[in-house]
């Protein structure tokens, strides 16, 4: 379905009609904000008992895991971050809490390694550079805007 502009006369389809907004500054080139939050998945959420519940990590130094109880036993910092996604939304000025990437790492031994290999349930893998993940950069996040998840909902992969 196509939209006639009634100032120029162009005709506009639907799917490029905010284009003609002024861009944000505060916004990568391309993106839009959102009120929403889109959840794209791998596949369904499992759906794991507090008791079932397992977070591994594994270097070339050590292991740590932790059950949910444990992990939620953990330093937990308070995160105030924009979300940029690929698909080209944006949300600005989003509350986390959760346990630092940097903290599980230090549990385990610390790591030379450039990357990092992550699984989770439904076989789904992905590596992600060390560098993108420490240093402040990354959580085990467990709250969204004063929402608290349970470990039926909350996963690093998901």
């Amino acid at each position: 379905m196509t939209v006639s502009e009634p100032r120029t006369g162009m005709i506009i389809s639907r799917g490029f009609g905010d284009r003609r907004r002024t861009p944000d500054p505060s916004l990568p080139p391309g993106q839009r904000t959102t009120d929403d939050f889109p959840v794209m998945s791998a596949g369904p959420t499992p759906v794991v008992a507090p008791a079932d519940w397992r977070f591994a990590i594994a270097t070339e130094r050590g292991t740590a895991e932790w059950g949910w109880d444990d992990l939620m036993a953990q330093p937990i910092d308070d995160i105030t971050t924009d979300i940029h996604c690929v698909t080209r939304w944006s949300k600005l000025g989003t509350r986390w809490r959760g346990v630092s990437v940097d903290h599980v790492l230090a549990a385990a031994g610390g790591t030379e390694q450039v990357s990092a290999m992550i699984d989770c349930h439904g076989d789904y893998t992905t590596n992600v550079p060390i560098a993108d993940l420490t240093d402040g950069k990354a959580w085990l996040a467990f709250e969204f805007e004063e929402s608290r998840s349970s470990p039926s909902t909350a996963s690093p992969c998901g």
